[in-house]
């Protein structure tokens, strides 16, 4: 089986150096300190919405997969994203990935001016220049990778991040990588697709709350969150009990006509099994 991950990283690594040839690190930073100077009161903070939110639902633009295909290739950003905050997102994620997932970074800057609720880049980032990237075009978040990353550099990615008055979404898969969680990661994301395959089991995420529960000496409880592979609201509620309070859903919604609208009666009959 043809390991997808690791065709996307030899790729993102290819990419950046191509990107550093026409604007560089240094440029990079001058462009995001001056940002930073600028913005830095009005930075959202993903993780105060998610805890704060009655449905911690991070709605995601994405317009193909690598698994799937297309799943929505005419994807507006000018209106798709604006239609889950109205429905009641309590963030957003957007795939920044050109080549596998269909997206740009002008997707985020062409969202960040109609929205309020915080906005996630989410990519296969293993540099600090990705991170420049995202705090210039108005991310509040980003997500990094456990099986795309050393523990050494998660950390460094996770502090460089910080500076740059970015969130760190740290995403782990299994249990080989609870060791990365540390108390800086401000969310922990588990992701119930397998990165090599990209088939998709929501049973990871109980799998792994229950590990992260019985782990002993533990004295880090990150804000939760399970990505991918969720397709109804029952479980939903499933995750919340089992101590979630952010669920990532992309492809249920973006593969609808409205996924504004599909987001609204997902939200609707979710809230009507809670009660």
């Amino acid at each position: 089986m043809k390991d997808i991950l690791s065709e996307i990283i030899a790729h993102k690594q290819t990419e950046i150096e191509l990107q550093k040839q026409t604007v560089s690190l240094e440029q990079l930073r001058e462009q995001a300190g001056n940002i930073i100077r600028e913005n830095a009161a009005h930075r959202r903070s993903m993780k105060q919405a998610l805890a704060a939110s009655s449905t911690g639902i991070i709605s995601e633009f994405k317009r193909r997969s690598p698994s799937k295909g297309w799943i929505n290739e005419a994807a507006r950003a000018e209106e798709i994203p604006a239609s889950y905050e109205a429905a009641g997102a309590a963030a957003l994620s957007i795939l920044t990935d050109e080549k596998f997932f269909g997206g740009t970074l002008r997707d985020i800057r062409t969202v960040r001016p109609l929205v309020h609720i915080p906005i996630l880049r989410k990519d296969f980032i293993i540099d600090e220049y990705q991170l420049l990237q995202a705090c210039i075009v108005g991310a509040d978040a980003v997500l990094l990778i456990a099986a795309c990353l050393s523990p050494e550099q998660c950390s460094t990615l996770t502090t460089q991040a910080h500076e740059l008055g970015l969130e760190v979404l740290l995403e782990i898969h299994s249990p080989s990588e609870l060791s990365y969680i540390n108390k800086e990661a401000d969310m922990v994301g588990v992701n119930n697709r397998n990165l090599g395959s990209f088939v998709t089991d929501v049973e990871n995420s109980f799998r792994i709350a229950r590990q992260l529960r019985e782990a002993p000496h533990r004295a880090v409880s990150p804000l939760l969150v399970s990505e991918s592979g969720i397709s109804d609201p029952e479980t939903i509620c499933r995750l919340r009990a089992a101590g979630f309070r952010g669920f990532l859903i992309g492809e249920t919604f973006m593969k609808t006509g409205h996924p504004g609208e599909t987001l609204k009666e997902f939200i609707r009959d979710s809230l009507s099994i809670d009660n």
